[in-house]
């Protein structure tokens, strides 16, 4: 049984159908041949636009000459007036600088005081959905509220229900309706004086959000200057300054992270997490092996993590094949030649997770749903060169540990108790929004464990 993905267009169509079809759904925009090509040239009126799939060449963009290809605004541009100048958006020293304050946050031993947070989000979502056991679920909105409450209680230290984390929630799944998936300078260069069109009810929906949040960054800054602030990420951030100036983020500044944080950390991870719980659906046998190493899940250790080998390698092959983020975009800041193709200064270099995790010339049945494969010698090799859910080299996400901690956790302590089973007649079909998401949502049933 093949989980589903996006009908592949043909090879050859119009500028301007391609142009529509890649407004609609990036995914379902590109041709077959993308999860065979090694690389592949796309032209139009204002740039050129290079996919790569060579892993030597995914490698040198990303991890060895980074500086060489800094990250792209095209296709960012439309997210401008929710993240600003966060870490996501920009390069160079500003992107540097942000990186050094950010990173300490997400150190190892910090993942580990994230935890018990982590616990009860996941505690709460599984006692939220044993109260809908019998009834058929839209999964998606599920996992979008317990990806936004870890973020606030580990970030800020407060629940989902807390009424402020609640308003930004509602605010962001507003925003994420009236967001286009790419914005008009993804396809004409515009200079930077000139309007970027986003949708009126796009720009009112990011003003609300940031101020929400520029309202509980300001009264965590007021508890840090009377020392009553929780030790949480959000000050830990706040009081890491720069190694190299000694500076801190200004308020403005912690707005702009605090955007990305949530945008990353809630919508990626809540992507990821629903299309598990499908594929768990799906392949009912994979289900029942992490049920039962779940049963082991008692005390809300941070040791216990280290049991969750099923889950862990489950959560990574719904990684591979619904990488939440499916294409990221890099700039050539000088003429390059690869693949004995002269590329000039300014060509779009398109990384896509999507056809990566999925190229026929790389992984043993790339379209197949096998967690086992992580222990193969072709997942090892493909782990190493072929796998990027959260990029890879200096821009990797600062994340991504979180997110192999959050994941794997959410997935064991629900279907500890209850089971998901797929609904007749209702197969998702994944299209990439903000992040990969099911066009009409996924629709799983939901009972108790042990019960028909």
């Amino acid at each position: 049984m093949i989980p589903p993905k996006p009908r592949a267009r043909p090879d050859r169509v119009s500028l301007w159908r391609y142009l529509k079809l890649f407004r609609a759904d990036i995914l379902s925009a590109q041709p077959a041949r993308l999860y065979r090509a090694w690389m592949a040239e796309f032209r139009t009126p204002f740039f050129r636009s290079y996919l790569l799939n060579q892993p030597d060449l995914v490698r040198l963009v990303l991890k060895e000459r980074p500086r060489d290809f800094p990250k792209s605004d095209r296709i960012s541009e439309g997210l401008r007036p929710l993240l600003g100048q966060s870490v996501f958006l920009t390069n160079g020293a500003q992107w540097e600088r942000q990186r050094r304050i950010i990173d300490p946050a997400f150190e190892g031993g910090r993942l580990r005081e994230t935890w018990p947070a982590m616990w009860a989000a996941a505690e709460a979502a599984r006692h939220r959905l044993s109260a809908r056991a019998g009834e058929v679920v839209e999964i998606e909105e599920v996992a979008s509220h317990v990806a936004a409450d870890v973020i606030f209680r580990t970030l800020f230290s407060i629940p989902i229900e807390d009424a402020v984390a609640q308003e930004v929630f509602t605010e962001f799944r507003a925003y994420q309706r009236t967001q286009p998936i790419v914005n008009l300078a993804a396809f004409v260069p515009l200079p930077d004086w000139m309007p970027r069109f986003f949708r009126r009810d796009t720009r009112a929906a990011a003003r609300r959000i940031r101020a929400l949040i520029r309202q509980l960054t300001a009264e965590r800054a007021q508890a840090i200057a009377d020392g009553t602030a929780p030790d949480d990420l959000a000050t830990k951030i706040m009081t890491t300054p720069d190694p190299e100036t000694g500076q801190r983020f200004s308020s403005e500044e912690m707005v702009d992270q605090v955007a990305i944080f949530f945008l990353a950390g809630h919508e990626t991870s809540a992507s990821a997490l629903a299309w598990a719980l499908y594929l768990l659906a799906l392949f009912p046998d994979w289900q029942h092996k992490v049920a039962r190493e779940a049963e082991a899940l008692q005390q809300g250790d941070f040791a216990e993590m280290a049991r969750l080998r099923v889950s862990r390698d489950v959560f990574r092959e719904t990684l591979r094949l619904y990488p939440p983020v499916p294409m990221m975009v890099r700039e050539t800041a000088c003429p390059e030649h690869l693949r004995a193709r002269d590329i000039p200064k300014g060509a779009q270099m398109v990384i896509s997770p999507w056809h990566l995790h999925r190229h026929v010339r790389l992984w043993e049945q790339p379209d197949s749903f096998d967690p086992a494969r992580w222990g193969t010698e072709n997942g090892r090799t493909c782990a190493r060169d072929a796998f990027i859910p959260f990029s890879a080299g200096a821009r990797v996400c600062p994340g991504a540990g979180f997110a192999m901690i959050e994941g794997p956790l959410l997935l064991s302590l629900l279907l500890r108790d209850l089971r998901v089973s797929c609904v007749a007649g209702q197969v998702p079909e994944p299209v990439a929004h903000l992040t990969v998401r099911a066009r009409s949502g996924i629709h799983l049933h939901v009972a108790r464990r042990g019960t028909a």
